[in-house]
């Protein structure tokens, strides 16, 4: 949990299990290598699932493993920090 992605995409999970594309619509401005390479250091750290839907074209799903539903709280609270420091964060950044 050492990246701000790894905490985006736990919280875009937060709400219960998506699919790749949903899961980059959820978050949005991520590019297409980010979200593989979290959700693969997540899933090794066992905080996210991924499973192999049944479909055909084979689809695939992630969700929160029981550790990654306990970081939940901690994150919700970064989120919202962020939330309401965007615009001195974006003008720290240049933005």
């Amino acid at each position: 949990m050492a990246d701000a992605w790894s905490v985006v995409v736990v919280f875009g999970l937060g709400r219960g299990p998506l699919r790749y594309t949903e899961l980059r619509r959820r978050i949005g401005g991520i590019s297409n290598k980010m979200p593989t390479q979290t959700l693969r250091k997540l899933e090794r750290g066992n905080l996210v699932e991924r499973r192999t839907l049944p479909t055909a074209p084979a689809g695939v799903e992630y969700r929160l493993t029981a550790l990654g539903e306990s970081l939940l709280g901690p994150v919700s609270v970064l989120a919202r920090w962020a939330e309401e420091h965007a615009a001195e964060l974006a003008d720290a950044d240049g933005g």
